[in-house]
């Protein structure tokens, strides 16, 4: 299993892919909101998203898991 985590703290104002997509390397899976700006989240891995850790709206610290992937 991989893990796709934060480089950032904010809050997760958007997820942008669901549990069974395929997504690929410098995707954008995710929205996170610091001091009133939108940053992307991109993925540092490719696979199957297995599982969604993190709710929108919750708060997520630098190194968090986001997101968990297969393959």
């Amino acid at each position: 299993m991989k893990k796709v985590k934060t480089t950032m703290a904010g809050n997760v104002w958007k997820i942008l892919v669901s549990a069974g997509d395929k997504v690929e390397v410098g995707q954008e899976i995710a929205i996170l909101e610091s001091m009133k700006m939108e940053i992307p989240v991109e993925s540092t891995e490719s696979g199957t998203v297995r599982a969604i850790v993190q709710e929108e709206g919750a708060f997520v610290d630098d190194g968090d898991t986001l997101i968990e992937l297969d393959g």
